[in-house]
């Protein structure tokens, strides 16, 4: 609960549920398809770098298992650490792997507000001169980030700043971003469902019953969706739309929040029957 990400890597990516065909493909090439998304998944979010167990590690960029071995066990034997710097000092992990790593490791026990942000140590410069020119103190800096940060870049002009900092545009756009919003929680943006509270399970579900939820997965046949009731319901392709749907994933796409209605419900078989076509004696 408190790090997500900490243990989903912990688990093998086929068993989460990835499709229906996954046992069709190669095996080599399914590994390697799914490990680079682990790898994308957690290089986007971060690694805390004082609780980031070995298994964490090894999926950041520029860092093996011996090295996240090496990591933890230094950890272990000097404390935490209290700078990105200090992590040179781990054995086995030279100049080239700091480069490649450095931007994704996050310590929130550093002084300096850059270590918990995703600003690549090589930008930190840029980032001071672009707080200064916006009359920010990079040494007092507020909780919860610099709030107001692009709005003032965007009144002085975001070539001109780039110019001044020394960075191409797009770099100098998701510094501003980083120091906005410093943090590891990118689902803080994403839409949250808003689930009934008077319905916690299957058997308080009725026919017809409106709610809403989260799509977990989108087969051939349909989709899972998730009500927050312990048991995903599915919402067959001829439910989905009054219009014809080709394939569910024209319409529908993993982590979209959606209105459904209850068309049935099986508790001894665990299954939920769903529609996302409005009942008519409701259209009215």
């Amino acid at each position: 609960l408190q790090d997500p990400l900490a243990e989903l890597v912990k688990i093998d990516p086929k068993a989460i549920g990835v499709g229906q065909y996954q046992h069709d493909m190669p095996a080599k090439r399914l590994d390697e398809a799914l490990g680079g998304v682990v790898e994308a998944c957690v290089n986007a979010v971060g690694v805390d770098l004082n609780t980031a167990s070995p298994s964490l590690l090894e999926n950041i960029a520029g860092i093996s298992s011996a090295v996240a071995k090496n990591i933890v066990a230094y950890r272990q034997e000097n404390g935490a650490f209290t700078t990105r710097t200090q992590i040179k000092k781990v054995p086995k992990l030279g100049p080239k792997a700091f480069e490649q790593c450095a931007g994704f490791l996050r310590v929130p026990e550093s002084k300096n507000i850059l270590d918990h942000t995703g600003v690549h140590p090589e930008s930190y410069d840029a980032a001071g001169t672009l707080l200064t020119a916006c009359g920010y103190d990079l040494k007092k800096a507020p909780e919860g980030g610099f709030k107001g940060l692009k709005e003032k870049a965007e009144k002085l002009g975001i070539a001109k700043l780039a110019v001044q900092c020394g960075v191409g545009e797009p770099t100098l756009k998701d510094i501003i971003a980083e120091l906005e919003k410093p943090g590891r929680d990118p689902r803080d943006e994403l839409p949250s469902p808003i689930l009934r509270s008077d319905i916690k399970d299957m058997k308080d579900l009725k026919p017809g019953m409106e709610m809403h939820g989260t799509v977990r997965n989108v087969i051939d046949f349909g989709a899972f969706i998730d009500i927050g009731v312990h048991q995903d319901g599915l919402v067959h392709i001829t439910q989905i739309s009054d219009k014809f749907v080709r394939h569910p994933s024209d319409v529908l796409k993993v982590g979209d929040i959606v209105t459904v209605w209850v068309l049935a419900v099986d508790v001894a078989r665990g299954r939920i029957s769903l529609t996302m076509k409005k009942p008519k004696e409701q259209q009215n």
